[in-house]
């Protein structure tokens, strides 16, 4: 186990009986989870996308509908990055703990499909995915790979092959609803946890940012894996405020037995 304080160590290990002990952990994760893997956050001071271009401008379904050349002039080093990323070890614990049934469910803020990759099965991507893509006009869904490369290479914005009408990628925009059915799921996900370890969110972003309240109503413990301090600390049973790289497969060594 990497060099840590005595707390931090002392609170691994109370975070890992209560993951060992459960029989529905679920999992939240933001894109703290994603940053160590090259992809950038939104909201972090100085190197937060938002820092450098105003969402309503390029990322709202206002803006895409009259204006997607915007959005996709925007998305593109962006798309870049997501696709040449790799699931860091983060991402590879939480799917080692799914895969060894401690872990049923993973709601995910994240649009890359790292925890896919990772191996985790169970991911509600309650933000969407990058991966599928619709079209506006007639609502063919197609799957993003088909299109990804002429647009990365030129730029050109993705049209459907059946009325040319622009296709939108299939995450949610600003002033856009959640996917329905995803997002049901998630809360009743919530509502039936014993634990809910969120990683990497700085639960800022509602109405995401209520579903630990949401599992605490209900019973349930609550972990907390994020470097800045979130309005739920108070609530929770740990609080490790350090990088989930390093804490995470360590929790995961603790609950497989593999500790120091």
């Amino acid at each position: 186990m990497p060099h840590f304080d005595a707390v931090t160590l002392m609170n691994i290990r109370i975070a890992a009986d209560i993951i060992r002990d459960s029989h529905n952990t679920v999992i939240l994760t933001g894109a703290g989870l994603s940053t160590p893997s090259g992809i950038p956050d939104f909201r972090s001071p100085q190197s937060g996308l938002w820092e450098k271009s105003d969402p309503t401008e390029v990322a709202s379904l206002t803006s895409f509908r009259y204006h997607p050349e915007k959005f996709y002039h925007w998305m593109r080093p962006l798309a870049q990055i997501m696709v040449q990323a790799q699931p860091n070890q983060a991402h590879l614990s939480i799917a080692q703990m799914e895969t060894a049934g401690f872990v049923k469910t993973v709601i995910t803020q994240n649009i890359d499909g790292l925890h896919q990759r990772a191996g985790s099965c169970n991911v509600l991507e309650v933000h969407g995915t990058i991966d599928f893509m619709t079209c506006v006009r007639c609502y063919q869904k197609y799957n993003a790979q088909s299109h990804l490369e002429t647009y990365l290479n030129s730029g050109s914005i993705p049209r459907c092959t059946i009325c040319n009408g622009i296709l939108k990628p299939d995450i949610v925009l600003f002033g856009e609803q959640m996917p329905a059915r995803v997002w049901l799921k998630a809360m009743e996900a919530c509502k039936t946890c014993d634990v809910m370890l969120v990683a990497g969110s700085s639960l800022e972003v509602l109405p995401v940012a209520g579903l630990p309240m949401r599992a605490l109503e209900n019973g349930a413990h609550l972990i907390l894996v994020n470097r800045a301090r979130t309005y739920m600390d108070v609530r929770a049973d740990v609080v490790l405020n350090e990088d989930v790289i390093g804490i995470l497969p360590n929790i995961v060594q603790e609950v497989l037995g593999n500790g120091a």
